[in-house]
């Protein structure tokens, strides 16, 4: 069948479109596995799927998940265990064990989007093997052929100040100067875990519902010399960026890997609320446009979390699904 020019002007905007879309879709999710009630990972990704998702972030190389995301077009984050950052920041082997066993075999048909070492330990005991950590897995990698980037992901409880966004600076004393170092001499990612509900909830006197659920609609402007920030999450990503700055890691790229809204158990945590930032946030990653001090960068962020996880500390830590395990909604989010 024949197909005239005009047909195919058609069929080239539509492919170019897609491209351009696949490159600004930077949302994804959190796979968290705290539950005795969940489904089978391949019915997850299955969900995920369906529900156009292409990028994942997982605690620890759980195996079925893995196995679940071969041939998915899904990408990956996958993480290790906490405890195991000693071991991998002092033993070559064991960091090379690690990689044969968890990264290896999924390498050629599970898109990984890198290897995240550790969660939220960087003011822990394990701090100080963070970097040990991050380059022994960079080596093993690389000896194995698989060139993806290693990172670690931290909490805002890094930060010594964040207000205004241009003043941002680590806590004194931490581990964060060598971690941002490491990365920026590899050209990697930092992920951060940045969460705007927490600041509204301890706050809500001086922060606008409006600037903290991500509404961006000018209703509310906040000054930071020539720059101007019109939603909480930016703010607090800027201030990342400029604490990267004051360790001479400005070129770092910050990935949010964890935020979100609670939909119970808290202040303000409701389901419209949960519904309306989540919303907010895939329509601010789908825009294409970065951060005001990051303008060119494209945002990437993963919403926390695929399900209400009931092997979690009871209260708020239940909250924080996109759906029950029955696969349910607890709210609708356009991806």
């Amino acid at each position: 069948m024949g197909c005239n020019f005009q047909s195919l002007s058609i069929l080239a905007a539509l492919l170019i479109l897609s491209i351009l879309q696949e490159e600004v879709n930077g949302i994804g999710v959190n796979y968290g596995l705290l539950g005795n009630d969940l489904p089978s990972p391949s019915r997850t990704i299955e969900v995920l799927r369906y529900r156009g998702v292409t990028k994942i972030r997982i605690f620890t190389a759980d195996h079925g998940v893995l196995d679940a995301l071969r041939g998915s077009g899904i990408e990956v984050f996958i993480g290790t265990l906490n405890e195991d950052l000693p071991a991998l920041a002092d033993d070559p082997a064991f960091a090379s064990n690690w990689v044969q066993t968890h990264v290896a075999p999924y390498a050629n048909n599970v898109g990984i989007s890198g290897v995240v070492a550790g969660n939220e330990v960087e003011l822990g005991p394990y701090a100080g093997k963070i970097t040990g950590a991050m380059q022994n897995l960079d080596n093993a990698l690389s000896a194995a052929g698989i060139h993806v980037p290693v990172t670690t992901a931290v909490s805002y409880g890094v930060m010594g100040a964040s207000y205004p966004p241009s003043r941002g600076s680590f806590k004194d004393g931490g581990v964060m100067a060598d971690v941002a170092r490491f990365l920026s001499s590899k050209g990697y990612p930092l992920l951060a875990n940045i969460y705007p509900y927490f600041a509204y909830a301890s706050d809500p006197g001086h922060i606008q519902s409006s600037y903290a659920l991500l509404k961006n609609d000018g209703s509310v402007l906040v000054p930071d010399g020539s720059l101007v920030y019109t939603n909480l999450l930016d703010a607090m990503v800027d201030a990342v960026y400029s604490a990267l700055e004051r360790v001479g890691a400005g070129n770092v790229r910050v990935i949010v890997s964890e935020t979100g809204w609670p939909s119970a158990a808290g202040p303000y945590a409701d389901i419209p609320n949960a519904q309306e930032y989540n919303n907010n946030l895939a329509r601010l990653v789908r825009s294409g446009t970065g951060t005001p001090k990051r303008p060119k960068k494209t945002r990437e962020a993963y919403i926390f979390a695929m399900y209400n996880e009931n092997l979690k500390p009871p209260g708020i830590e239940n909250h924080w699904g996109l759906y029950y395990p029955n696969l349910q909604e607890v709210y609708h989010v356009n991806f």
